[in-house]
C-alpha cells in the first residue's frame, strides 16, 4: 500500500509532468520515466555516507589546529591574543570565501571543486608542520580555511541532492561526520603531535590525500546525477512551500543569523579555550584537558545526528527553540561547577546546542529555494566567522580579565534563542502536502 501511494505521488510530480511522452516505437518500457523520477526522489545513502566521511576527515584536520594551541603557545611564546589571531585567520578565511564559492557554483556547477579544495587543506597542514615563525603559522592555517571555504557549500549541496527529500536527515548525516572529526582531532593531536612535536602534524596529510580520492568519486556522481535531482527537488519545494513576502523572508534570515551568532560565539569559548579553562581552574595536564575537549566534541557530534531526523519529524522550528534557548540553565551553571559537573554540563550543552545547526541550514534552504550553494556558504561562513571573531574577542577579554570571566559572560548568550519566536512556520505547508 505504501509503495502504491509513493508511486502515485511520483506520477503527480511536476517534474514528471514536464517529461515528454515516450512513443512505444522507441523501444523504451513504459516504466522507464517512473524509474527515473523514483531515483531522483530516493535517498542516496552511499553518497551521504561518503560525503559524511569526507566531512569527518576535513573537520578532523581542521580541529587539529586548536588542539595544538598549547604546543604552539609554548614553542613560540604566544599570548592569548595571538592564539585568537590564529583562530581568526583560519575562520575568517573560510567565512569570507564560502558565500562567493556558493554563488559561483549555484550558477556554474563545479563537481570536481571538492578535491581541489582539499588540496588547499593538504598544503596548509604541511606548511603548519614546518612553520618557522608566527606569521607563517597564520598563512598555513589560512590555507586550511580556503580548503574549508570550498568544501562546505559544495558538500552541503551534494548532501541535499542525495537526500531524497529527507533534508534534515541528510544534513545531520553530513554534519555528524564533521563533528565526529572535530571530536577525534584533539585526541589524535594528543596521541601524535604532543609526543612527536610540531612536525608530526605532517602525518595528517595522509587523511587529506584519502579525502581527495573519495571526493573525486563524489564529483563523478554529482556530474552524472546532479541536474536531475536538483530539478526534482526544486519542483517539489515549489509545490509545497508556503509563499512568503520578501520582507518576511529577510526577517527570518536575520533571526537565523542571530541564532548562529549565539551558537558559535558560545562554542568558541569551549572549542578554543576549554583546555585552558580546565588547566587553569582544575590544574589538569594538557593530555587530560584535551581528553575532556574530546568528550565535549563527541557530545556535539551526537547532538548533530539527533537534530536532523527530529526536525524532519516534529518541525525544525521546534528543534531550534529547544537547542538554543534550552541550554541556558546549563551554561549559567557551568562556570561555577566542580570538575565532575563541568564535564557533565559540557556534554549536555554540546548535545543540545549541536542539534540546532542542521535545522537552521535546512530552514534557510527552504526560505531561499534554488540558492543552495549561496545559502550554505553564507551560513557555514557565518559559523566559521562568528567562531573566529568570537575566539579573537574572547582571547583579548581573557588577557584583559581572566578565563573565568569569559565563561561567565558567555553563559548568557543562549538567551538570544528567544528570537526564534519570529521565525515563520514553514513546516505547516509541508505537512499538509504529505497528509
Amino acid at each position: 500500500m505504501g509503495q502504491t501511494s509513493r508511486s502515485a505521488r511520483i506520477l503527480q510530480d511536476p517534474l514528471f509532468a514536464k517529461l515528454p511522452t515516450v512513443s512505444s516505437q522507441t523501444g523504451l518500457r513504459p516504466g522507464t520515466r517512473v524509474s527515473a523520477i523514483q531515483k531522483a526522489h530516493s535517498t542516496a545513502f552511499g553518497v551521504l555516507s561518503a560525503i559524511s566521511f569526507c566531512h569527518f576527515l576535513n573537520d578532523m584536520l581542521q580541529s587539529v589546529i586548536p588542539a595544538v594551541y598549547p604546543i604552539l603557545k609554548a614553542a613560540y611564546r604566544l599570548d592569548f591574543r595571538q592564539i585568537g589571531m590564529i583562530t581568526l585567520s583560519v575562520q575568517l578565511t573560510a567565512s569570507l570565501l564560502q558565500p562567493f564559492v556558493g554563488m559561483y557554483t549555484d550558477r556554474r556547477p563545479t563537481p570536481y571543486s571538492l578535491p581541489v579544495g582539499m588540496g588547499f587543506t593538504l598544503s596548509g597542514l604541511l606548511l603548519l608542520a614546518y612553520a618557522p615563525r608566527f606569521h607563517v603559522i597564520l598563512v598555513a592555517v589560512a590555507l586550511v580555511g580556503v580548503g574549508s571555504s570550498v568544501f562546505h557549500p559544495e558538500s552541503s549541496r551534494v548532501a541535499r541532492l542525495a537526500s531524497g527529500g529527507q533534508h534534515g536527515l541528510a544534513q545531520s548525516l553530513f554534519q555528524v561526520g564533521g563533528n565526529a572529526g572535530s571530536a577525534l582531532g584533539p585526541l589524535l593531536a594528543a596521541l601524535i603531535v604532543l609526543p612527536g612535536g610540531q612536525r608530526s602534524i605532517a602525518w595528517f596529510s595522509a587523511a587529506a590525500l584519502a579525502a581527495i580520492v573519495v571526493l573525486t568519486r563524489i564529483g563523478g556522481w554529482y556530474k552524472r546525477h546532479g541536474a536531475t535531482r536538483a530539478n526534482a527537488a526544486a519542483a517539489a519545494l515549489h509545490q509545497n512551500r508556503p509563499q512568503l513576502s520578501r520582507r518576511k523572508t529577510g526577517m527570518a534570515l536575520a533571526v537565523l543569523v542571530a541564532l548562529v551568532f549565539s551558537k558559535y560565539f558560545y562554542l568558541a569559548s569551549l572549542t578554543s579555550y576549554y583546555t585552558f579553562f580546565l588547566m587553569s581552574r582544575f590544574h589538569l595536564p594538557i593530555r587530560s584537558a584535551q581528553i575532556h575537549l574530546f568528550v565535549f566534541l563527541g557530545s556535539v557530534a551526537a547532538g548533530t545526528f539527533i537534530g536532523g531526523p527530529v526536525g524532519d519529524r516534529i518541525g525544525r522550528k521546534y528543534v531550534i527553540w529547544c537547542s538554543i534557548l534550552g541550554i541556558l540553565p546549563f551554561t549559567l551553571a557551568l562556570p561555577y561547577a566542580n570538575l565532575f559537573w563541568t564535564t557533565v554540563l559540557s556534554v549536555v550543552i554540546g548535545t543540545i546546542l549541536a542539534s540546532a545547526f542542521s535545522a537552521i541550514i535546512v530552514f534557510a534552504h527552504d526560505l531561499v529555494p534554488g540558492k543552495i550553494g549561496m545559502i550554505s556558504g553564507v551560513f557555514f561562513g557565518l559559523a566559521f566567522g562568528m567562531a573566529g571573531i568570537g575566539a579573537a574577542i574572547l582571547g583579548w577579554l581573557a588577557d584583559a580579565t581572566s578565563i573565568f570571566f569569559v565563561y561567565r559572560v558567555c553563559s548568557f548568550l543562549p538567551a538570544i534563542g528567544l528570537l526564534t519566536a519570529f521565525l515563520p512556520n514553514l513546516e505547516t505547508g509541508f505537512k499538509r502536502s504529505r497528509a
